[in-house]
């Protein structure tokens, strides 16, 4: 048992056999894992599997559980939030989004990115509060945390999804839409490529990484909010972060978000 294992359960103790059960229905903790955050999965291991902040909690929590671990990859959120209903995860490492929430019961959030918005060169605007007019366009990646709180809570301008970060940056430039929604890290990156392009300042909200269990599953909810909270007052997530060299990432307030 490593120290990281052992700082947790000397916090909320062994897991109830009910629990473990619940998370063990094949034999194995199937973790359902978001390749596309690089945040949180920021490289693979020698044999091939996910690597980072994500897959680490993950790793913790089996072995809290005393349980094999088994990765189940998938290349965005979307598809792992629809896997939800067909029993190919136990627990997954995702944003925690209202929409998401009739399929999946979710944790606090054990960490949290900004999101805001990459602006072309010669825009007006200025703040985050400005995008939302009428006549204005923004690119947005489908199906990611942020772009499902813009879906609620845009009201005057279009938004224009792309497949992936990628698609969204190419409407982005090739229509020449007003505005790139995205995680602040990712937004840096793409500003370098964009010359005279600027990041608005401040953030429109904050991608809240939660711990989800499908809601069949959802006797081992408590057991598991009570491991993100120990996971966070213990220091390991921060460990976790600082580990993997992460910029932008930061440890979630027990207080925000299930």
């Amino acid at each position: 048992m490593n120290e990281e294992t052992r700082q947790i359960l000397s916090i909320i103790g062994t897991p109830p056999d009910a629990v473990r059960r619940a998370l063990s229905r094949h034999g194995v903790l199937r973790a359902g894992i978001n390749l596309s955050n690089f945040l949180l999965v920021s490289s693979r291991t020698a044999d091939g599997d996910p690597a980072g902040v994500s897959p680490d909690m993950a790793a913790i929590l089996a072995a809290c559980l005393g349980l094999p671990l088994k990765y189940v990859p998938y290349e965005s959120p979307g598809p792992l939030a629809d896997a939800a209903e067909r029993d190919e995860w136990d627990v997954a490492l995702i944003g925690a989004e209202p929409q998401r929430a009739a399929v999946i019961d979710f944790t606090p959030a054990y960490t949290e990115i900004e999101a805001t918005y990459l602006v072309p060169p010669g825009s007006p605007l200025q703040s985050a509060a400005e995008v939302d007019r009428p006549g204005r366009r923004i690119a947005v990646a489908a199906r990611t945390a942020y772009g499902l709180w813009l879906e609620r809570n845009i009201q005057a301008a279009e938004l224009v999804t792309g497949t992936g970060f990628d698609g969204a940056y190419r409407h982005f430039v090739d229509r020449k839409l007003d505005a790139l929604a995205g995680l602040r890290p990712k937004l840096i990156e793409d500003e370098k490529t964009l010359p005279g392009s600027r990041m608005l300042p401040g953030r429109f909200m904050a991608v809240q990484q939660a711990l989800g269990t499908p809601k069949a599953s959802g006797i081992a909810l408590d057991y598991l909010r009570s491991f993100v909270a120990a996971a966070i007052a213990s220091g390991i997530v921060a460990q976790l972060i600082a580990r993997h060299g992460v910029t932008g990432l930061s440890v979630a307030g027990l207080e925000q978000g299930n």
